[in-house]
């Protein structure tokens, strides 16, 4: 331990039960300022709590964050989208939506550098069920949070260990898309 943590954790400890609720509450407000990369909140409150209770207050806040925008996004309904972009694209989107959204969020979810909170406005926007959306939030976040729990522990290795994370997953998500839209073809073309 780093004498940087040292300092993290007395701040915080200041704070008494405030602070993980000013962690929580910067997780939700940063959904709304864009600058604050997504995955700055996790390391702070694995700086400031250690590494289990920190990687719980974040997935907290990533939760509560979440649904906050998944029904913002679902206020806004489908006829926003289908005035911008036109009924077809919203057909080509709803096949979108109930074969890949899982996968989509998983993968927002899980690569530090996509917008993690555009994911959530845009899955409740196009009608995805909060069950669903919820699952593959905490599949993409849960390995995520504890990698940047490790990765935090040396900021020098921090980068690299996101921009690993962040490829592997999209290239698996690339396999993925594209071995299953193979199958679909060679279905639909066999009926």
């Amino acid at each position: 331990m780093n004498g940087n943590e040292e300092y993290t954790q007395e701040y915080f400890k200041d704070f008494g039960v405030w602070g993980p609720v000013a962690i929580i509450a910067f997780i939700i407000l940063q959904m709304f300022l864009i600058v604050f990369p997504s995955w700055l909140p996790v390391i702070i409150a694995v700086r400031a709590y250690g590494f289990w209770w920190g990687i719980l207050l974040a997935l907290t806040g990533v939760v509560i964050a979440s649904t906050i925008g998944f029904y913002i996004g679902k206020s806004f309904k489908g006829i926003f989208l289908t005035r911008i972009f036109g009924e077809k694209k919203m057909e080509k989107m709803d096949f979108w939506i109930s074969n890949y959204a899982f996968g989509s969020v998983v993968l927002f979810r899980i690569s530090p550098f996509l917008s993690n909170d555009a994911i959530s406005f845009i899955a409740g926007m196009l009608h995805m069920k909060f069950k669903k959306f919820m699952m593959a939030t905490l599949t993409g976040m849960v390995p995520l949070s504890i990698a940047i729990g490790i990765f935090s522990e040396d900021i020098s290795r921090l980068k690299s260990g996101l921009y690993w994370i962040g490829g592997v997953g999209l290239i698996a998500y690339v396999i993925y898309i594209y071995i299953d839209y193979s199958k679909r073809r060679k279905k639909d073309s066999k009926s």
